[in-house]
């Protein structure tokens, strides 16, 4: 096995046990909710310190069910995974053409030289 493949494996490994540690240790049953977002989390706070806060903004879009919102959340983190790879595979590839013309151009003009070198001399050469 490669380097790059033990490294790729016990990333992969890394990321399931993080994943499944929470899961197994409970960690979140005390809550209603265990995987409530950040913005539920904060709003039972606020209601907790101040039982009259009023919020001064109210969302554009309410999803009808949380699954839904989940759904929508993990349609915009794909979209943005998709902008992000399309990004870097451009970037990649203009990086590979660029050295592929480079290369074409430094063995163009190699050939040339030697095509020079080689010709035969003209008269009184």
């Amino acid at each position: 096995m490669s380097r790059d493949a033990k490294i790729n494996s016990l990333l992969l490994l890394l990321v399931a046990v993080l994943a499944v540690v929470p899961l197994v240790l409970g960690l979140g049953d005390h809550k209603e909710e265990p995987f409530a977002g950040a913005d539920a989390e904060a709003e039972t706070a606020i209601t907790e310190i101040d039982p009259g806060y009023e919020p001064w903004f109210s969302p554009l879009y309410e999803p009808p069910s949380g699954e839904i919102e989940s759904a929508l959340f993990a349609l915009q983190a794909a979209i943005g995974a998709g902008v992000l790879a399309y990004y870097f595979g451009l970037r990649r590839g203009r990086r590979q053409g660029a050295e592929r013309a480079r290369a074409e151009q430094e063995r163009g003009a190699g050939t040339e030289a030697d095509v020079e070198d080689s010709a035969p001399a003209g008269p009184g050469g």
